[in-house]
Parts: structure tokens; sequence; C-alpha cells
């Protein structure tokens, strides 16, 4: 990145002196001040710079990534958030877990005790029943015998990855959250590639699943709705009966968007209560379906005391699960440091092209229509080449942060506050860390330099989100910012109004079941319960919400 100085003019002939000893003089002031420029432009090294240092090694060698877990580091008084962090993990393997309060620009609330003490229970239960445990090993014994166990009091949910991050980060907070309601253990799937992403998040026993685990990743790749394993499935073929006898030693649960009538009984009581009886859950997700569970009566008096702020769950399930490893928090870190840190302010816009038909010059006019009408950014002033602000006028600084898997757009914005003043005299800063150009999940350094910007992004003092993205939910909620959502396009024409303030900061989940437990019929989920609410961006979408808050 290019950073451009503007200097005062010097009057005409003050250099032209005839005396040697002053000539020499103003030589030396003036390799002097050279020395430093440069000097200064060597200290800032361009966005390019800040991924590659990563993208030459893979190891997690903190000095190497400017991370250097032998210096002291700051770390904030309160750096287990109020009782919602576990103590006795180690800080320096997980520089990330807590420093990220010290970047955060909204002070979370204090969680509620019942949270607190659950997390507690379950942190126990999992140091007793997580992997290569007596109670693990034993249970996984009838598995690989293809029997179902009752004799053990560990039951299990395996979360397993599909799509991208943003829909991969929402799915395991969702899947921990029904493994907390339901005392099960989670534990992920290897194959998903989280380890290189995110620290471990309990103390001693580790979350990944074991390579000697009966289903492969292979295997759970391949699961289907139509899969003989399928709980759905099952159902449609009368497979389980009312014995335990007939139940298998594990279920998978298609929670895919586009899934079955079947699949959505997974959200009535009387399902779960057979699927208690299972030792073994597979869930394969790519929807936010925690809004569903709190529509589940057996549910609802544990999720109240959990989250009596309703529209906090994700952001607590992710500050609480979610712990960047120090390869990706360098990243983030110097990105932040380098450009984010000393702006007075600092705006993040995240912009995601479902349909690149939907690319051009229209959208841009969005996002400057938006930002305009909602104060975020001054309007240029294409009359006057400069700003000249009064003696006692400092020009406040607002840092943009650009996401996009395309340039152009940064690019315009970036131009237009470089080659014109702002009518209010700020000075407008924009910066990009990346462009891939198309979505490359399973690729160790695209999925660092995206949990990077969604972190980055959670950084923001106000955020502009694109409509329907994941990507742009989990930034949100981490960051405890109800951003403002661009409108999809139609027919290649800016929506208008642009833009909409979130009622909540939590994700929506886009693919509700549509099925009445109780009276056997459609319903509109939407309307059942006050606090479970249509969504902004997708009318078919639901979402959690507290009507007489304000955040």
């Amino acid at each position: 990145m290019t950073s451009h100085t503007v200097y005062s003019r010097v009057p005409a002939g003050a250099i032209c002196v005839n005396n040697p000893i002053k000539v020499l003089g103003i030589f030396v002031l003036f390799f002097m001040a050279l020395f430093a420029l440069l000097s200064a432009f060597k200290g800032v090294p361009s966005s390019y710079s800040l991924w590659s240092l990563d993208s030459t090694s893979t190891s997690q060698n903190d000095d190497a990534l400017g991370v250097n877990s032998s210096q002291s580091v700051e770390v904030p008084k309160d750096k287990l958030l109020a009782g919602l962090l576990p103590e006795g993990l180690d800080e320096n393997s997980c520089l990330s877990r807590y420093q990220l309060v010290m970047y955060q620009k909204h002070q979370m609330r204090r969680p509620s005790s019942h949270l607190i003490h659950r997390l507690r229970k379950y942190e126990s239960l999992h140091k007793k029943c997580g992997p290569f445990t007596e109670s693990y090993n034993r249970t996984l014994e009838y598995m690989k015998l293809g029997k179902y166990t009752n004799s053990t009091d560990c039951k299990y949910v395996v979360w397993t990855a599909i799509h991208g991050l943003g829909n991969r980060l929402l799915t395991l907070a969702s899947a921990f959250l029904y493994a907390l309601l339901t005392n099960r253990v989670l534990l992920i799937d290897p194959g998903a590639k989280i380890a290189d992403l995110l620290c471990e998040p309990f103390p001693e026993v580790s979350w990944s699943l074991p390579s000697n685990f009966p289903v492969t990743s292979r295997q759970f790749n391949a699961f289907r709705k139509n899969s003989p394993q399928s709980y759905g499935n099952m159902l449609k073929n009368n497979i389980l009966g009312n014995s335990t006898s007939t139940l298998p030693p594990y279920v998978y649960l298609n929670l895919v968007g586009g899934y079955n009538d079947y699949d959505q009984l997974f959200f009535c009581d009387e399902h779960q209560s057979i699927l208690q009886k299972v030792t073994w859950l597979i869930i394969k997700s790519d929807i936010y379906f925690v809004p569903s569970l709190f529509l589940i009566p057996s549910f609802e008096q544990q999720l109240s005391n959990l989250f009596p702020e309703k529209e906090l769950v994700f952001h607590y399930l992710g500050r609480y699960l979610f712990h960047p490893t120090n390869s990706v928090w360098g990243l983030i870190t110097r990105n932040y440091d380098t450009y984010l840190a000393r702006a007075d302010e600092r705006i993040g816009i995240q912009i995601r092209i479902f349909d690149w038909r939907n690319h051009g010059p229209y959208v841009l006019d969005q996002i400057l229509a938006c930002v305009r009408k909602e104060h975020l950014l001054p309007r240029i002033n294409q009359s006057k080449s400069i700003f000249i602000p009064s003696d006692d006028q400092k020009p406040k600084t607002k840092a943009v942060l650009m996401t996009s898997l395309t340039s152009w757009y940064s690019e315009q914005i970036r131009n237009m506050y470089l080659q014109h003043p702002t009518v209010t005299g700020e000075v407008i800063q924009v910066h990009q860390p990346s462009q891939e150009k198309y979505q490359q999940t399973g690729k160790q350094m695209h999925d660092r330099k995206a949990l990077a910007e969604i972190y980055l992004l959670s950084f923001s003092d106000k955020l502009v989100t694109s409509a329907c993205s994941t990507f742009g939910y989990v930034a949100q909620s981490l960051g405890g910012l109800k951003p403002w959502i661009l409108y999809r396009p139609e027919k290649l024409k800016a929506p208008d109004p642009p833009c909409q303030r979130a009622v909540s900061l939590e994700p929506c989940f886009h693919s509700p079941p549509s099925y009445d437990c109780k009276r056997k019929k459609g319903i509109d989920t939407g309307k059942l319960v006050p606090h479970v609410q249509h969504c902004e961006d997708r009318k078919k979408g639901i979402k959690l919400v507290d009507r007489n808050e304000d955040l």
C-alpha cells in the first residue's frame, strides 16, 4: 500500500543561496529526511507482504509469524471474559484466546451464570468422555462391532464440515449448542481441517476425532439424505422400531439446506426422545439451525436460562469456541496494527457477490449510497482539490477495511478518496487484505486469510455486510455489531433503499423447517414466538431477536 504525504511548499529561492556552509547543511538535512522517509516506507509493508509472510511456510513457529511467544504480551484484566473462558489453558500456545478482547470494540456483556456453570460442566464431561479416555474406548468398541449400547454414560455429536468457512463456523457452533442441550460430547471430523485455523477450546482433552474412528472422513463426505444411516431415511422406510434393540450404533443427521420433510423431523420433541437413546450422532449441516432449537419445547426452559438475551447466542458460543491459531493470529494483528490501529474510526465493508452477473458499477453505486445515507463515510468535494482545516481543527481519520474476492470495489473507492477531498475534511484510508478471485475452501492459506478477514471485520466500529452471507454473519456476531445489510441486486439494478440496519446480532437460519410437530401440518416458524422472527435479508429465514434491547 502506498502512503501519500502532503508537504507545504517552500518559497522560491529559499534554497538558492551562495553560502557553501548553508548549502552543505541543506544537503545534509535533505539526505536525513530522505533516509527517514525511506525507513518509514520500509516499516510499512504492503498487504501482499503481510499475507505472503505466512504463505511461504505452513509451520506455526511464532517468531517467523511475527508473534514472539517468548516476549511478554499485554494481557487484559478480564482475560476470562467474565467467566466465559476456562482457566488453566496455556496462553502462549494460543495467544488469541486472551488477547482478542483488546481488539474487539464492543464490550461483551456478562454471560449468564447458567451458561458459565453449564460450560464448566461440559468441560468436565469432555474430560471424562473425550478421545482415548476409558469411556470413549469402551463406547468405540461397541461401534466397531456394529452394536448399540446404553451401558455408557457418554454420548457424542460428531460434526463434519460442508461448504465455505462461514457455513462451517455457524454449523460448528450450532452442533456445540445441541451437544450442551443433550449432554453430549462434541467431536469434529479431522477432515474439516479446523486444527490449522482454531485452537483447541477445551482443557486437557482434544475435540478432534481420532484417526481410528470406524467412520472415515471419506465416508462422512459421502453421507446424503438417502444414505442408509440417515435418520430421515430410516423414518421414511420404517426401519426404527420402538425397541432399543433396533437402534443402530450411530445415526447420520442430514441438516443440509434442501433437506426433506423426514430430515426436518429432527426439530420435533418426539424425535428428540428417540435420538437421545442413540450413542453416536453424526451431523452434517451448512445452516445455522440454532433458532429452531428455541422452538423445541423440551429445550425451551434450558435455553431461556442459558441465554436471557437471545441475540447473543452465537456471540457467546463463538467467543468461547473460536480462537485463531498463532499462525492466523499473526495475520490478524499485523494487518490491524499496520492499517487500522491508528485510525479514529474503523468501518468494515464486506462484499459477497453470489451471482457474478450482479458485479459492476451499480453494485458500487449501491455501496456508496448505503455508506453515505447512513453517514458511515463522507461525500467527496469535486469542486475543490484540497480541504483546508482551521488552525484548531485536526482532520479525523477513518480506516475502511474491505473484504471481497475481487479488488475492483476497493480500488474504485480508494481512488475516489485519493483524487478528491471529503466535504468534512476527514481522511479516508481504504485497505483490502486479499483478493482471491474465487472461493478456495480447503486450501490452507486461503482459509487462513478468510478467518483473518472475519476477525478484522469484527474489530470494526461500524460494519456493512452483504445479504445472506454467512461470512458476514460470523463477523457481525463475533464483534457484537448490528450491521447495515446490503440488499441483493435484482435484474442488474441496485435496490432502493440500498441497505437496512439489522435488528439483531444473530445470524439467519436460511432454511428453517416449516412443519408443526403438534398439529402435523405446515406452519410459519417465524411467527410462533416473539424472539424468533423472519430475517431482513431472507424472508423465508428466521433469526433470534431481542426487541427490547439495542446494542
